[in-house]
C-alpha cells in the first residue's frame, strides 16, 4: 500500500510550503490526537489564484479546482506539526466557505474538490463529516476558503 505522500506524487502533486498566516494566527494546533487547521485560502507561491464570487466572476467548476488547492494547503498545515501526512488517522470534519454571488447554492459542489482530493490521497482515512456554508466574502477576495479538523498518531 502506497503512503499518502505516494498517491501525492501519483496525482502530480507536491506538498507544498505552509502558507504564511495573514494575521495574528498559526495554520495549525495540535491538541491531544488532533489537529485543527486555520482556514487555508487557494495560495500557490504565495498567490492567490482567483478572486470573487462563485456564481458571478467565478465558475463553479474553477472554484472546485481552487478547493483542492485549499485541502492541499491543509494537509501541509497538518504535516507541519504531526510529523507527516502517514500520521493522518482519518480527516474527522472539513468546513468549506465559498464566496457566493446572492443566488448561488452549489457549494457543495465546489467544496467536493477539497473533500475529493483528501479521498484520493488518504483512501478511507479521508473520509469525513463536512459543511458548505456560502458567504458574502472571504479574506484577500479568495472564491474559496477550508479548513478541517484531523485525527493522528
Amino acid at each position: 500500500m502506497s503512503t499518502p505522500e505516494e498517491r501525492l506524487a501519483e496525482l502530480g502533486l507536491t506538498l507544498p510550503e505552509v502558507v504564511k498566516p495573514l494575521a495574528a494566527y498559526v495554520p495549525a494546533v495540535r491538541t491531544g490526537n488532533y489537529v485543527y487547521t486555520s482556514g487555508q485560502l487557494p495560495m500557490v507561491d504565495g498567490k492567490l489564484g482567483l478572486t470573487g464570487k462563485v456564481g458571478a466572476e467565478v465558475d463553479p467548476d474553477q472554484a472546485k479546482e481552487q478547493a483542492r488547492i485549499c485541502a492541499l494547503n491543509a494537509l501541509a498545515a497538518v504535516a507541519s506539526v504531526a510529523g507527516d501526512l502517514s500520521q493522518i488517522v482519518r480527516v474527522v470534519k472539513v468546513v468549506g466557505f465559498v464566496a457566493s454571488a446572492p443566488e448561488f447554492t452549489g457549494q457543495p459542489h465546489v467544496v467536493n474538490g477539497a473533500s475529493e482530493l483528501l479521498g484520493e490521497v488518504l483512501g478511507d482515512a479521508g473520509r469525513h463529516a463536512r459543511s458548505a456554508v456560502g458567504v458574502a466574502a472571504l479574506p484577500l477576495g479568495a472564491c474559496v476558503e477550508v479548513e478541517l479538523i484531523a485525527e493522528v498518531r
